[in-house]
Protein backbone atom coordinates (compact mmCIF):
# COMPACT_ATOMS: atom_id res chain seq x y z
CA UNK A 1 0.00 0.00 0.00
CA UNK A 2 1.23 3.41 -0.71
CA UNK A 3 1.33 6.49 1.34
CA UNK A 4 0.66 9.72 -0.40
CA UNK A 5 3.11 12.10 -0.49
CA UNK A 6 3.78 13.88 2.35
CA UNK A 7 4.23 18.08 2.11
CA UNK A 8 7.72 19.86 3.92
CA UNK A 9 5.07 21.76 6.15
CA UNK A 10 4.04 18.91 7.54
CA UNK A 11 6.88 17.26 9.89
CA UNK A 12 4.73 16.54 12.74
CA UNK A 13 2.16 14.38 10.72
CA UNK A 14 5.13 12.82 8.98
CA UNK A 15 6.46 11.85 11.70
CA UNK A 16 3.32 10.62 13.29
CA UNK A 17 2.59 8.22 10.24
CA UNK A 18 6.31 6.96 10.45
CA UNK A 19 5.81 6.19 14.05
CA UNK A 20 2.60 4.51 13.30
CA UNK A 21 4.01 2.39 10.63
CA UNK A 22 6.42 1.30 13.34
CA UNK A 23 4.73 0.55 15.48
CA UNK A 24 2.19 -1.51 13.37
CA UNK A 25 5.03 -3.45 11.93
CA UNK A 26 6.44 -4.11 15.85
CA UNK A 27 2.71 -5.30 16.49
CA UNK A 28 2.51 -7.72 13.58
CA UNK A 29 6.00 -9.08 13.93
CA UNK A 30 4.70 -10.20 17.56
CA UNK A 31 1.35 -11.36 16.30
CA UNK A 32 3.55 -13.93 14.70
CA UNK A 33 5.83 -14.64 16.64
CA UNK A 34 3.09 -15.35 19.33
CA UNK A 35 0.51 -17.16 17.11
CA UNK A 36 -0.69 -20.52 18.20
CA UNK A 37 -0.28 -23.98 15.75
CA UNK A 38 -3.35 -25.34 15.33
CA UNK A 39 -4.39 -28.48 17.68
CA UNK A 40 -1.35 -30.71 17.62
CA UNK A 41 -2.86 -34.37 16.18
CA UNK A 42 -3.96 -36.50 18.72
CA UNK A 43 -1.60 -39.09 20.99
CA UNK A 44 -1.64 -42.86 20.11
CA UNK A 45 0.70 -44.42 22.67
CA UNK A 46 3.03 -47.41 21.41
CA UNK A 47 2.98 -50.69 23.65
CA UNK A 48 6.08 -51.44 22.96
CA UNK A 49 7.75 -47.65 23.01
CA UNK A 50 10.74 -47.31 24.41
CA UNK A 51 10.58 -43.63 25.54
CA UNK A 52 7.03 -41.28 25.11
CA UNK A 53 6.20 -37.70 25.41
CA UNK A 54 3.07 -35.93 24.54
CA UNK A 55 4.31 -32.91 26.87
CA UNK A 56 1.08 -33.43 28.98
CA UNK A 57 2.56 -33.10 32.39
CA UNK A 58 3.79 -29.71 31.44
CA UNK A 59 7.16 -30.59 32.16
CA UNK A 60 10.84 -31.41 30.71
CA UNK A 61 12.27 -34.13 33.30
CA UNK A 62 13.11 -36.54 30.51
CA UNK A 63 15.08 -34.18 28.37
CA UNK A 64 18.22 -31.46 28.57
CA UNK A 65 18.56 -28.28 26.46
CA UNK A 66 22.04 -26.94 25.37
CA UNK A 67 21.01 -24.25 25.87
CA UNK A 68 18.65 -21.82 28.62
CA UNK A 69 15.09 -19.98 27.55
CA UNK A 70 14.59 -21.68 24.12
CA UNK A 71 12.38 -24.97 24.94
CA UNK A 72 9.60 -24.68 27.31
CA UNK A 73 5.72 -26.53 27.27
CA UNK A 74 2.81 -24.43 26.26
CA UNK A 75 -1.03 -25.34 25.89
CA UNK A 76 0.22 -28.92 26.07
CA UNK A 77 2.92 -28.74 23.04
CA UNK A 78 6.64 -28.34 23.56
CA UNK A 79 7.68 -25.28 21.54
CA UNK A 80 11.39 -23.38 20.81
CA UNK A 81 11.53 -20.15 20.66
CA UNK A 82 14.94 -18.63 19.42
CA UNK A 83 16.08 -15.54 18.88
CA UNK A 84 15.97 -12.66 15.99
CA UNK A 85 19.34 -13.70 14.43
CA UNK A 86 20.78 -16.00 11.86
CA UNK A 87 22.39 -19.10 12.44
CA UNK A 88 21.15 -19.24 16.17
CA UNK A 89 20.59 -23.04 17.06
CA UNK A 90 19.74 -24.97 19.86
CA UNK A 91 18.86 -28.73 20.39
CA UNK A 92 16.36 -30.89 23.04
CA UNK A 93 18.04 -34.48 23.98
CA UNK A 94 16.24 -37.63 25.03
CA UNK A 95 17.32 -40.93 25.38
CA UNK A 96 20.17 -42.97 26.08
CA UNK A 97 23.46 -43.26 23.92
CA UNK A 98 23.61 -47.01 23.85
CA UNK A 99 20.35 -47.15 22.05
CA UNK A 100 21.27 -48.73 18.50
CA UNK A 101 18.46 -49.74 16.29
CA UNK A 102 14.89 -47.97 16.33
CA UNK A 103 12.43 -45.76 14.94
CA UNK A 104 11.35 -42.56 15.98
CA UNK A 105 8.00 -40.99 15.46
CA UNK A 106 7.06 -37.17 15.96
CA UNK A 107 4.64 -34.37 14.99
CA UNK A 108 5.98 -31.16 14.30
CA UNK A 109 4.59 -27.76 13.27
CA UNK A 110 6.53 -24.72 12.17
CA UNK A 111 5.45 -21.24 13.15
CA UNK A 112 8.00 -19.18 12.13
CA UNK A 113 11.24 -19.95 9.95
CA UNK A 114 12.43 -22.79 7.49
CA UNK A 115 14.30 -25.18 9.61
CA UNK A 116 12.74 -28.17 11.82
CA UNK A 117 13.39 -31.95 12.34
CA UNK A 118 15.38 -34.40 14.47
CA UNK A 119 19.03 -36.35 14.92
CA UNK A 120 19.32 -39.64 15.36
CA UNK A 121 21.96 -41.77 16.93
CA UNK A 122 23.63 -38.20 18.78
CA UNK A 123 26.34 -39.56 20.35
CA UNK A 124 30.09 -37.65 21.17
CA UNK A 125 28.67 -34.00 19.45
CA UNK A 126 28.01 -36.57 16.54
CA UNK A 127 24.53 -37.56 14.92
CA UNK A 128 21.91 -38.08 11.61
CA UNK A 129 20.17 -34.67 11.54
CA UNK A 130 16.77 -35.07 9.30
CA UNK A 131 15.82 -31.37 8.70
CA UNK A 132 12.84 -30.64 7.15
CA UNK A 133 12.43 -27.63 5.99
CA UNK A 134 9.75 -25.19 4.98
CA UNK A 135 8.95 -22.02 3.02
CA UNK A 136 11.90 -21.77 0.30
CA UNK A 137 12.96 -24.62 0.25
CA UNK A 138 10.41 -27.42 0.53
CA UNK A 139 12.69 -30.16 0.71
CA UNK A 140 14.00 -32.69 3.71
CA UNK A 141 18.06 -32.88 4.13
CA UNK A 142 19.95 -35.60 5.83
CA UNK A 143 23.30 -35.56 6.72
CA UNK A 144 26.35 -36.22 9.30
CA UNK A 145 26.81 -33.60 11.67
CA UNK A 146 27.99 -30.74 8.38
CA UNK A 147 28.19 -33.44 5.59
CA UNK A 148 25.43 -33.92 3.54
CA UNK A 149 23.68 -37.02 3.01
CA UNK A 150 21.01 -36.67 0.47
CA UNK A 151 17.77 -34.21 -0.15
CA UNK A 152 14.82 -34.95 -0.69
CA UNK A 153 11.77 -32.51 -2.39
CA UNK A 154 8.61 -32.38 -0.46
CA UNK A 155 6.04 -29.68 0.29
CA UNK A 156 5.76 -28.66 4.01
CA UNK A 157 4.00 -25.41 4.98
CA UNK A 158 4.17 -23.87 8.07
CA UNK A 159 1.25 -23.70 10.55
CA UNK A 160 0.44 -27.00 9.52
CA UNK A 161 1.67 -30.07 11.52
CA UNK A 162 3.93 -32.67 9.73
CA UNK A 163 4.40 -36.63 11.26
CA UNK A 164 7.50 -37.74 10.76
CA UNK A 165 8.81 -41.24 11.15
CA UNK A 166 12.30 -42.41 11.19
CA UNK A 167 14.01 -45.28 11.01
CA UNK A 168 17.93 -46.51 11.86
CA UNK A 169 19.07 -49.75 11.74
CA UNK A 170 22.49 -50.27 11.53
CA UNK A 171 23.75 -48.27 8.56
CA UNK A 172 20.45 -48.00 6.97
CA UNK A 173 18.10 -45.37 7.13
CA UNK A 174 14.49 -45.01 6.51
CA UNK A 175 12.18 -41.64 6.76
CA UNK A 176 8.80 -41.12 5.86
CA UNK A 177 6.64 -37.50 5.90
CA UNK A 178 3.25 -37.54 6.36
CA UNK A 179 3.44 -41.48 5.32
CA UNK A 180 5.58 -40.80 2.29
CA UNK A 181 8.52 -42.74 1.94
CA UNK A 182 11.32 -40.03 1.05
CA UNK A 183 14.61 -41.74 2.21
CA UNK A 184 15.47 -45.63 2.46
CA UNK A 185 19.25 -46.27 1.99
CA UNK A 186 22.76 -46.61 3.18
CA UNK A 187 24.23 -44.57 5.57
CA UNK A 188 28.17 -44.08 5.64
CA UNK A 189 30.05 -46.10 7.22
CA UNK A 190 31.09 -43.55 9.76
CA UNK A 191 27.85 -42.51 11.25
CA UNK A 192 27.45 -43.61 14.85
CA UNK A 193 26.05 -47.02 15.67
CA UNK A 194 24.22 -46.11 18.98
CA UNK A 195 22.90 -43.04 20.42
CA UNK A 196 20.22 -40.78 21.80
CA UNK A 197 17.42 -38.53 19.79
CA UNK A 198 17.73 -34.57 19.28
CA UNK A 199 14.50 -32.53 18.51
CA UNK A 200 16.24 -28.77 16.98
CA UNK A 201 15.65 -25.43 16.40
CA UNK A 202 17.57 -23.43 14.18
CA UNK A 203 17.46 -20.19 12.50
CA UNK A 204 19.83 -20.70 9.42
CA UNK A 205 19.48 -18.03 6.87
CA UNK A 206 16.15 -16.76 7.49
CA UNK A 207 16.70 -15.31 10.84
CA UNK A 208 14.09 -16.54 12.46
CA UNK A 209 12.82 -20.22 14.29
CA UNK A 210 9.85 -20.60 16.17
CA UNK A 211 8.72 -24.41 15.89
CA UNK A 212 6.50 -26.70 17.92
CA UNK A 213 6.59 -30.48 18.42
CA UNK A 214 4.31 -33.35 20.27
CA UNK A 215 3.62 -36.75 20.67
CA UNK A 216 7.32 -38.20 19.95
CA UNK A 217 7.80 -42.23 20.41
CA UNK A 218 10.91 -44.10 20.00
CA UNK A 219 10.09 -47.97 19.93
CA UNK A 220 12.72 -49.94 19.58
CA UNK A 221 13.67 -52.57 16.06
CA UNK A 222 15.83 -55.23 18.00
CA UNK A 223 13.42 -57.67 19.66
CA UNK A 224 16.10 -58.32 22.29
CA UNK A 225 16.39 -54.50 23.49
CA UNK A 226 15.70 -53.68 27.31
CA UNK A 227 12.61 -51.58 27.64
CA UNK A 228 13.55 -48.71 28.66
CA UNK A 229 11.02 -45.83 29.76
Amino acid sequence: MKLPDLQPRWPLVACGVSMCLTMALVLSADSTHDAQPPASPKFEPHPDAVFTDDFSSGKLDSWHADRDGVWKVKHGMLVADLPDAKQQHSALYAGDEDWTDYAVDLDVCGMRGVDKGVVVRVKDARGIGIDLRGPGYQDLKVHLNESPITRVDIANANTVWHHMHVEIRGLRCRILVDGTELVNKRMPNRIPLSGKIALMAYTGGAGECTVYYDNVVVTSLDATASRKQ
